[in-house]
């Protein structure tokens, strides 16, 4: 999940970038057929045998994802990378109210703080310690449009644990990028007749080719790997560390943030270990 989290956090500043080039239903159509053939590949070079019973666990599975990255790239048209940032802190508490719900996981009081420092930190990274920013933040239509997408994204872990313990993380990360293929060709079909391929910028295929291998075939991976081995809201948050990754990608170019946000990136990283040591024996 560290290695989850470090790979999504340019998945916000690429999509951004391409967000007014084509339509977001398109683009996810694109990236998850990629994504299909890449994992297919995998597969066959590793003479593992896809997983075709009981499809629908995938396809719920690939539909809360599908429904995850379209309303990520609705929002982002919409609103700013920072605002959609903002609503992802909420996953992990989703994602501890999903195990309660799901698999009947209670989050004792030390993870539940844990997780608030956690949100607290993320945030303050987020608005780059900017508190007159954060005090003029204001859900608009992007922000609750995304909403609804982390309320999808957060109940992956706990779905995936309930449903599909009886394959690998290869198996279900191949069908699962297969059910959210379907679920977003159904979308996206109407918008896919009108959309002139071959006009469109290079920008948009270099971003396509990372959301697809490293962002969906990669982290899918990821993401059951751990989902298999942790309860669903230690999953979620390690997304906290996204907006700390985006910084350190920010000083790896030489662009250094603002000291106090260093903060923030303080308080995450003491969210992770308070949650480490709740895992521990």
């Amino acid at each position: 999940m560290l290695l989850f989290s470090a790979l999504v956090s340019l998945s916000f500043s690429f999509g951004h970038l391409v967000a007014g080039d084509i339509d977001p239903g398109v683009l996810m159509a694109l990236r998850f057929a990629l994504a299909a053939v890449v994992l297919g590949a995998v597969l066959v070079w590793m003479g593992v045998r896809p997983v075709w019973a009981r499809f629908w666990r995938f396809a719920l599975v690939g539909a809360l994802m599908a429904l995850y990255f379209i309303t990520m790239f609705e929002a982002l048209a919409r609103t700013s990378a920072v605002s959609t940032s903002a609503v992802f802190t909420l996953t992990p508490l989703m994602a501890a109210g999903y195990g309660w719900l799901l698999l009947h996981q209670r989050t004792g009081a030390w993870v539940l703080s844990a997780l608030l420092i956690g949100a607290l930190g993320a945030t303050w990274v987020i608005f780059r310690a900017n508190l007159a920013a954060l005090l003029r933040f204001e859900i608009g239509t992007g922000e609750a449009i995304f909403v609804l997408g982390a309320l999808a994204h957060a109940a992956v872990p706990a779905v995936l644990r309930r449903f599909c313990q009886d394959v690998t993380p290869l198996q279900s990360a191949f069908a699962t990028t297969l059910g959210a293929l379907v679920v977003t060709c159904a979308y996206a079909a109407p918008e896919a007749l009108g959309t002139p391929f071959m006009d469109l910028p290079a920008r948009l295929w270099w971003v396509l080719a990372y959301l697809a291998i490293v962002t969906t075939a990669l982290t899918f991976f990821l993401l059951q790997y751990a989902s298999s081995r942790l309860p669903p809201a230690k999953v979620m948050a390690y997304t906290y560390l996204v907006p700390s990754w985006v910084v350190l990608w920010d000083i790896s170019i030489g662009r250094w943030p603002n000291a106090l946000i260093l903060l923030g990136i303080a308080a995450t990283l003491a969210a992770l270990l308070m949650l480490l040591r709740a895992e521990a024996p």
